[in-house]
């Protein structure tokens, strides 16, 4: 810029300089002020008088990333920023705060990089994040911040692990109970032992065994996702459609260890019921009813040698088109139905080209362990290998041979499938491919000429099912099954216990030791919380990636001294060994809710009058259904099966120990879209930085050789970052704010723009000048009236952004401060002054957008107090409503005019108006038209 245009700009124009110095100063008195301070009914912030309206507004736990924020991380955390401080203008007692869900892998691996202890990095991370969030003026009760790795507030993670350890699931009572109660309910003969023999016949450890199998929490030699490349194992949800980790993209290899598994299939069907009571997205909703995949069927068993084999179907009246059976090759019956050689007359498609079934299963199993759940249920090329035995299907005793498939998994059902290839597509694939007979047992309809049949009709091929509707044969075959013994009817899930073990260094502890036996012992409260040791080695012993036949040696194996230990758990004092490895990362955002409410809390994890006061159900409002809960949760669309399902998980445990008054954590939840942003290749395909790209005719250059454009995220690879800071710096925080809630509706992504920024600039800009003499400084409002259409204009305003903020249409409540501004610059720049009417509600509007330049300009306008907690305008219902209507006029179905006429008009007068008109007249050259419709409000049709 040039000297002399420097000196053309007003001295008091609103410049990014100026709204930098107005922002420091707001964001400095809000501060010393407190003035997001939200008072608790009872404790250390029990500072204030608590109205009964509250308000809870959270967004998702962040993870403090070490490159810092670009400009799609904030638009969630505008967005309830944006919604708290409406309603806190309301009067609501607002709760709305931010902490940090610190541990993970990321900052192990870079600690494992750098050697620099991860609580170092985390922490620097963090404070990088509040100081680029803090700039924005988020409106944050700092005193309730937390973070995960804080010892302080993991105590309590390892508190909850416990309740959770000493429970079990009463499905008659259909709560969780405490464990002691259980022990009671055996002692006292009112539960009867697996055996049948008396509590007091057993011995410790058979007592002990039998406990544990109740367990919410228990150790399990099940399979799990081991990750040599890591040296750790992973969950379900963290391995991807190509069967490798989110982390790192190494081989996931499936095989049994020994992990700590938690019970949430005891909750299946309440997390799928009470789905209802909640305020989700649906498509966020079936989501979890899909994952946890509730279905109605039968459990068969089929005789095979001198085991029996059972399965799960949702169609057991397609039983007599089970031509084969397929087990997971996993499945613990494999080894012992495995035959020594192959049948004679075996067919060659069915070995493998193995010697033996031995040989062909333990090769068959090494290339499944290296495919992913999801690739083997959607690969459409079957394999599989016979293993060499047979079994009998029950309905009418033929022999079918058994295969092992990766199609089938063990993680659902019971590992094990009766194949009915003429009612299911990849069974008839694998039948098709490997030589198997293929029996329809339902009559397809007219005209079908597919393959597997799936639609309805009536039974064929099977017995005394023959001519039933499907429904009917369901529930006659049941009853035929358990009858003769051979089934049930019975409910199944996909949903399967939580994997909670990792082999990592940077998570919480266990609470447990181990004696000399190898029992496990939980910590008594008092030796909580279970610290993290120091080690020199953050690194779990990883592998070749490919190297599956190794085991897990977690980092905090290492720290011998903290592993080995001698406690008095009260029965004196005796050597035991603490648990290696740590919890997974979900565990501390299962709870955060409720720590946010007492944060410094040293008694309990939450202060019963402070849970029931933020979280509890408020059936007078919401209805006797309502779950409780936050009442805004604001997050990605990413969590919609992990960390949801979890911590609905955890919040009924802790709702039925009576720890919590309500049954679900979150009443209504809401996904913001996403910012993504326009990247530039060069003719390698190397990306090139976005800033330096020109747009000339159409077509993009970087340094004058044209690149292309693509449109996804945004990111460092992509070198199209824009960070909030270098907005900041710009333009203002507010700007920013204001365009990224204006960019469009909260819940749809949208691309990033940053020459559109200055349109938001420039309206904050004539907003000021409204108000403030860009020249002197001065305020430049009168005492004069507004007029009738000032009035109607600023009351429309009102009722609409009153709607908009309600609703979270938070970019068309900026287009109505737009328009309602436009309309006073219109008639008020040229003029002493705006209207002090209109000014103030203007300024008070745009607060929960723009909250800085409105404290500002409120302050100017001669308002000692913070605008913070309001007021909010209110419309006046005597300007809402229409002195006069336009009706567009068609001639022949086209627009060919508009008419205003008062809106209490007849239809009559509406007519009369219409065909005065000198454009209409003109079109009918003075005849009479055929036909006039008039549609009330709304338009005229004048029909030729």
């Amino acid at each position: 810029m040039s000297e002399s245009a420097a000196e053309a700009v007003p001295a008091h124009r609103y410049t990014a300089a100026l709204a930098g110095e107005i922002e420091r100063k707001w964001q400095e008195f809000w501060a010393q002020n407190g003035s997001y301070h939200a008072p608790n009914p009872v404790g250390d912030l029990a500072d204030g008088p608590v109205p009964d309206d509250k308000m809870f507004v959270q967004d998702m736990f962040p993870y403090p990333s070490g490159a810092g924020l670009h400009v799609g991380h904030p638009l969630g955390f505008i967005g309830t920023d944006v919604f708290a401080r409406y309603y806190r203008m309301l009067g609501r007692n607002v709760l709305h705060t931010m902490g940090f869900d610190a541990f993970g892998l990321p900052a192990e691996q870079y600690a494992i990089r750098t050697g620099e202890h991860p609580r170092k990095t985390t922490e620097d991370n963090i404070n990088t994040y509040l100081r680029q969030i803090r700039r924005l003026g988020l409106g944050h009760d700092e005193r309730r911040r937390i973070s995960t790795i804080d010892p302080a507030y993991y105590r309590w993670t390892q508190w909850i692990f416990l309740q959770i350890y000493n429970s079990w699931y009463d499905a008659r009572a259909d709560r969780a109970r405490p464990i002691g109660e259980l022990v009671t309910e055996y002692a006292q003969d009112k539960r009867r032992t697996p055996d049948g023999r008396g509590w007091c016949e057993l011995t410790v450890g058979e007592q002990q065994e039998i406990i544990n199998s109740h367990r919410l929490v228990y150790l399990s030699d099940a399979p799990v996702n081991w990750v040599p490349g890591l040296g750790t194992v992973i969950s379900n949800e963290e391995v991807t459609a190509d069967g490798r980790s989110e982390r790192g993209n190494f081989p996931v290899f499936r095989r049994n260890l020994r992990q700590w598994k938690m019970r949430i299939t005891a909750y299946a069907d309440r997390l799928i019921d009470d789905l209802d009571r909640l305020d989700w997205p649906d498509k966020i909703k079936a989501m979890q009813r899909n994952w946890i995949g509730r279905s109605h069927g039968a459990r068969v068993t089929f005789a095979a040698g001198a085991a029996g084999i059972e399965v799960f179907t949702t169609r057991p009246d397609t039983l007599f088109g089970a031509t084969y059976m397929v087990l997971a090759p996993e499945h613990p019956l494999v080894d012992q139905l495995a035959a020594r050689s192959w049948p004679s007359d075996v067919d060659s498609r069915w070995t493998g080209g193995e010697a033996t079934p031995a040989d062909a299963v333990q090769a068959y199993r090494r290339a499944a362990s290296m495919k992913s759940d999801l690739d083997r249920q959607e690969n459409k090329d079957k394999t599989g290998v016979f293993v060499g035995a047979y079994a009998t299907n029950p309905v009418n005793g033929k022999q079918i041979p058994v295969f092992i498939a990766d199609y089938v998994l063990m993680g659902y059902g019971t590992g094990a499938i009766m194949a009915v290839p003429g009612q299911d597509q990849r069974d008839w694939d694998f039948a098709t491919a490997f030589g198997l007979p293929i029996i329809r047992t339902v009559e397809p309809s007219e005209g079908f000429d597919g393959e597997a049949y799936t639609g309805e009709g009536p039974a064929m091929n099977s017995g005394f099912l023959d001519g039933m509707a499907i429904d009917e044969a369901k529930k006659t075959i049941i009853v035929w099954l358990e009858e003769h013994g051979h089934g049930r009817g019975t409910i199944q899930y996909k949903l399967r216990d939580w994997l909670f073990s990792r082999q990592r260094y940077w998570g919480e502890p266990f609470p447990i030791v181990y004696d000399e036996d190898g029992v496990a012992h939980p910590l008594p409260e008092s030796m909580l919380p279970l610290e993290l040791p120091e080690v020199d080695d953050y690194s779990p012993t990883t592998y070749e990636p490919e190297d599956a036949d190794t085991d897990p040696q977690p980092p905090l194996s290492r720290a011998t001294e903290w592993v080995d230990v001698e406690l008095d758990l009260g029965d004196g004092r005796k050597r035991y060994r603490r648990d290696t490895s740590t919890m997974p990362n979900w565990a501390g955002s299962c709870w955060y809710q409720l720590r946010y409410v007492d944060p410094n809390n040293a008694e309990r994890f939450v202060a019963a009058e402070n849970e029931r006061y933020w979280l509890g159900p408020r059936t007078e409002k919401f209805g006797a259904q309502d779950p409780g809960g936050v009442d805004l949760y604001i997050g990605g669309v990413e969590h919609a099966v992990l960390h949801l399902l979890y911590s609905r998980f955890w919040q009924k445990v802790l709702f039925d120990l009576g720890h919590v008054t309500s049954p679900e954590p979150y009443r209504r939840l809401f996904n913001q879209g996403y910012i993504q942003a326009y990247a530039y290749q060069d003719s390698r395909g190397q990306y090139v930085p976005a800033a330096e790209v020109v747009e000339r005719d159409g077509k993009f250059f970087h340094q004058d050789q044209q690149v292309t454009q693509t449109y996804g995220k945004m990111g460092k690879t992509e070198q199209n970052v824009v960070t909030p800071d270098e907005m900041c710096e710009t333009y203002g925080a507010d700007t920013f704010r204001f365009y990224e809630m204006s960019m469009g509706p909260m819940e749809v992504s949208r691309p990033w723009a940053t020459k559109d920024v200055v349109g938001a600039q420039r309206f904050l800009q004539r907003l000021w000048r409204n108000v403030v003499d860009e020249v002197t400084g001065a305020v430049r409002v009168t005492g004069d009236e507004p007029t009738e259409d000032d009035l109607r204009q600023l009351n429309k305003a009102i009722a609409g952004a009153r709607d908009d903020y309600l609703e979270m249409r938070f970019n068309t409540a900026g287009a109505k401060l737009i328009e309602l501004n436009n309309h006073v610059t219109k008639t008020y720049s040229s003029t002493a002054g705006t209207p002090r009417a209109l000014a103030e509600p203007l300024v008070l509007m745009l607060a929960p957008l723009a909250p800085h330049i409105a404290e500002e300009l409120w302050s100017r306008l001669g308002h000692a107090d913070s605008l913070v907690h309001g007021p909010f305008p209110v419309a006046d219902e005597r300007y809402l409503v229409d002195e006069t209507v336009e009706y567009p006029v068609q001639v022949n179905g086209k627009v060919r005019s508009r008419v205003v006429v008062p809106a209490d008009a007849s239809q009559e007068d509406v007519r009369a108006a219409a065909l005065a008109d000198d454009k209409i007249v003109a079109l009918t050259n003075g005849n009479e038209p055929r036909k006039v419709i008039v549609v009330p409000g709304r338009l005229v049709n004048v029909v030729l």
